[in-house]
């Protein structure tokens, strides 16, 4: 559902839904309870809401902060690997104008293939949640299979070989390692410590009373806008291949790798 959601709206709109609907419904419940009991714009129990208000804001404050943190991280971290293939494959590109025609032929062919089928094949099913190795394990093997059978002949070609292996190795290690982050979400635990925790948050504001009604409407609405926006946040960064913020392709399209893309 989330990668649905993610995938068919915008960040825009779903915080319009999400901001909004939470503060709307914030709210609401506050202006229903403070009509349901009136002796609550007294703020007879303030003291005691206000405490017990202040140290589970605290304590929820800093679950959310590590939750978005720890997202964000892994986003950028996702981010590196996806601009280390692509350059790891651009240099394997340059590397194979060292090589005979025959073997530049074939290796070139081979890459084209891979960053072809990483953006057409592999990245659309990263998005929907279901990555797998696919079309992409064809190529590379074509690629191990091109070096394996090649005897480089004279010293430049042995260094730009030993290059060129070390640098396909590397493709296939951050292949691994962006699938992974592809499989990767939030644990359920903290999933339910994020959303769980405004559940209870969000109403005990409600118990903390002002005489004046729009004051009361201003403090629940602030609080309850700040969580659903970080709420959000959560949402969005949880799945770095899908939504408005996803992971771009784009470096298998740039630098080097642009002639595998022209017409």
């Amino acid at each position: 559902m989330s990668l649905w959601l993610l995938n068919h709206f915008s960040t825009t709109t779903l915080a319009f839904v999400a901001v909004g609907g939470t503060v709307l419904l914030a709210v609401a419940g506050s202006v229903l309870m403070r009509r349901r009991y009136p002796s609550l714009a007294r703020g007879e129990h303030n003291d005691m809401v206000g405490v017990t208000l202040g140290m589970f804001g605290a304590i929820y404050g800093i679950i959310l902060a590590f939750v978005i943190v720890t997202l964000w991280t892994q986003l950028e971290d996702t981010q590196t690997i996806v601009a280390s293939e692509a350059t790891d494959a651009a240099l394997i590109t340059r590397d194979a104008a060292a090589f005979p025609d025959p073997v530049r032929v074939r290796l070139d062919a081979a890459v084209s293939g891979y960053i072809h089928a990483v953006v057409e094949d592999q990245w659309p099913r990263m998005r929907a949640g279901d990555p797998s190795y696919g079309a992409t394990e064809v190529h590379l093997q074509d690629a191990f299979q091109v070096l394996q059978t090649y005897e480089p002949k004279g010293q430049a070609e042995q260094v730009f070989y030993e290059q060129t292996v070390d640098r396909l190795n590397d493709v296939a290690s951050q292949r691994r390692a962006r699938i992974t982050m592809a499989r990767q979400e939030l644990p359920p635990l903290l999933q339910a410590l994020a959303f769980g925790g405004a559940l209870v948050l969000i109403p005990l504001t409600f118990l903390y009373g002002l005489r004046k009604l729009r004051a009361q409407v201003l403090f629940v609405g602030s609080v309850a806008g700040l969580v659903g926006f970080s709420l959000l946040l959560v949402f969005v960064l949880d799945r770095p291949f899908s939504g408005d913020l996803s992971v771009s392709p784009s470096p298998y399209r740039e630098g080097a790798l642009a002639q595998y893309w022209t017409p």
